[in-house]
């Protein structure tokens, strides 16, 4: 059995929490032990995108010391995934240097941290979800989880086309997922740009929307609830009648609200 510490960002701990919910109940399903360490904050991604690194640093060594015990930690953002597997090492080097963290608890934490998609079919190697889902879905696939994490095939690659959430949307019942013409284009959110660059970040987020119209999509999913929130602000302004739901609530057999 897999003993597994479940991370939940910031932003879905305060404004989405069913997509944890949802996580767990998908873990648990595939026979997971799950803990939530009651004491986690913030990954530190917000600081350091910002620049303000010094910031970033006591939040990093808190997530090291907090979640080194654990076989794998699986959170449901591409995004803060990529922060700590991609950014910690650089962000942390002084401290590792001086003996303020621990080498050994940094490499298992940077390792085993993955994104919730990766940890089913890469870890679990799950590779069906028989559950029954019958929409039309479209499928975002965030930045961080295919540039950093390599979630799926990114078309500036000449590479096999492949995403990991496409692999088991497709297995389950009823769930029609349909075409899009850009599948990997950027949906303008990009943390703090979408303050800082308010028209540009709408003006993105709608041509993706454009395009899942296009394509027909009911609900629109992703397995960064980031883009989500981003987009799903642009939906509910205009009163466009396209649904979000996290990759983990439809996992998780959530109904479409």
């Amino acid at each position: 059995m897999h003993r597994v510490g479940l991370f939940i960002p910031c932003y879905i701990d305060q404004i989405y929490p069913d997509v944890g919910l949802a996580t767990c109940d998908v873990l648990e399903r595939f026979g997971c032990e799950v803990d939530f360490p009651k004491d986690q904050t913030c990954c530190g991604q917000p600081m350091a995108n910002t620049g303000c690194t010094v910031d970033a640093i006591p939040v990093a060594k808190k997530f090291i010391e907090l979640f080194a015990s654990y076989d794998h930690i699986v959170c449901p953002s591409g995004s803060c995934v990529a922060m700590i597997r991609s950014h910690y090492e650089h962000l942390l080097h002084d401290e590792i240097e001086a003996g303020r963290v621990d080498r050994a608890k940094f490499k298992h934490v940077e390792k085993n941290t993955l994104e919730l998609v990766e940890f089913l079919v890469d870890v679990l190697k799950v590779e069906s979800l028989d559950v029954p889902f019958p929409h039309k879905v479209g499928l975002h696939q965030s930045c961080h989880g295919l540039r950093e994490l390599r979630l799926g095939q990114c078309s500036e690659l000449v590479s096999p086309a492949y995403s990991k959430a496409e692999q088991l949307l497709k297995t389950m019942p009823g769930l029609q997922l349909v075409g899009l013409k850009r599948v990997d284009e950027c949906c303008g959110f990009g943390g703090t740009f979408a303050i800082n660059e308010e028209a540009v970040s709408c003006m993105m987020g709608n041509d993706r929307i454009h395009d899942h119209e296009e394509a027909g999509t009911e609900v629109m999913t992703a397995g960064d609830m980031s883009c989500l929130m981003h987009l799903q602000g642009l939906l509910v302004r205009q009163k466009k009648p396209i649904k979000i739901m996290h990759l983990a609530q439809i996992f998780a057999g959530r109904a479409v609200t």
